[in-house]
């Protein structure tokens, strides 16, 4: 009982992003009877950093163990991030910190997307990964985000370095 109350806990801290928008699923496995296996696309916006979104597409298994969520997703997960307007920062943030975190399995498996900013060049970098309970994974991605002015905008332009604890 205490292992089915840890799998409902949330899966990340409070400022990370809520669910994901789905931007299309693609099946790539046909199954007769069962869910086919597929690619999802989606996009979730930066929940600190106003003017960057990110979209990933991660593999769902299908069958009938991946239609009741019994089966163990593999780890490859695409990343890519953009500035999608004017970039702001709502608060300091940690180097790795947590932007967004899914439960990719029942038990044992998390996809996590951290953030962190390279101060020298002005630029936010993004890694996605997924983790086991017991060990980690080394599949990962990355994506970088230059922060640059936007449009006709005479706003400055900020420097990530500078809301870094």
């Amino acid at each position: 009982m205490v292992v089915a109350l840890l799998a409902l806990a949330p899966a990340g801290p409070a400022a990370a992003a809520d669910e994901p928008d789905l931007i299309f699923r693609r099946s790539t496995v046909f199954k007769w009877l069962s869910p086919n296996d597929k690619l999802a696309t989606y996009a979730v916006d930066d929940p600190e950093v106003e003017g960057v979104a990110c979209h990933f597409t991660v593999p769902e298994k299908g069958g009938f163990k991946g239609w009741l969520g019994l089966a163990e997703e593999v780890s490859d997960i695409s990343l890519a991030c953009r500035q999608i307007g004017p970039i702001r920062f709502k608060d300091k943030m940690g180097q790795g910190d947590d932007m967004f975190s899914k439960r990719r399995s029942l038990f044992f498996k998390k996809m996590q997307i951290v953030r962190g900013c390279d101060a020298k060049r002005n630029v936010l970098v993004y890694m996605v990964y997924s983790d086991r309970l017991i060990e980690g994974s080394p599949k990962n991605s990355t994506s970088s985000v230059p922060i640059m002015p936007w449009g006709t905008s005479d706003a400055a332009v900020q420097k990530c370095g500078e809301f870094i604890q």
